[in-house]
């Protein structure tokens, strides 16, 4: 999976049909004021357990929405707009901003992007192909 249109060109993301919006990893969040309107800033860290290629990025704020987790912690959350590329099309979805620094996956796709023109196969891993090895090795996390 990809976030083309904030620079991401790969990011472990995980189907969630459970989720009604899609959830994006995301440190540093602040929101601002840009010409009278509401902004975020925040870095996207495509990769665990390091900093590596972390791609700073400043949205429009699309809206705030208070997503209860599967524990039942509810937490208000910054919606941007963007661009995902996902098993070879591009769809615009709504990502909620979150510290997921914790979980595997450093995106959950919800079903609000799912309804635009997707099946999700239960037993199916990887559709959307995984990076080169040599991206992977380098980014592990592992010194390497």
């Amino acid at each position: 999976m990809s976030l083309p249109g904030i620079g991401v060109p790969w990011i472990k993301a995980k189907i969630d049909t459970g989720a009604q919006t899609s959830a994006l990893h995301a440190t540093e969040i602040a929101e601002f004021e840009r010409d009278g309107a509401p902004w975020v800033r925040f870095l996207v860290q495509p990769w665990q357990f390091t900093e590596d290629e972390a791609v700073p990025v400043e949205l429009p704020v699309h809206d705030h929405r208070t997503v209860r987790s599967s524990s039942g912690h509810a937490q208000l959350r910054p919606v941007v707009l963007a661009t995902i590329g996902l098993v070879g099309r591009e769809i615009e979805a709504e990502l909620t901003l979150t510290d997921r620094e914790e979980m595997v996956f450093r995106m959950l796709i919800g079903r609000e992007a799912l309804r635009q023109g997707y099946v999700v196969d239960s037993d199916s891993s990887f559709r959307g192909g995984r990076p080169p090895r040599a991206v992977r090795r380098r980014n592990r996390g592992l010194g390497g």
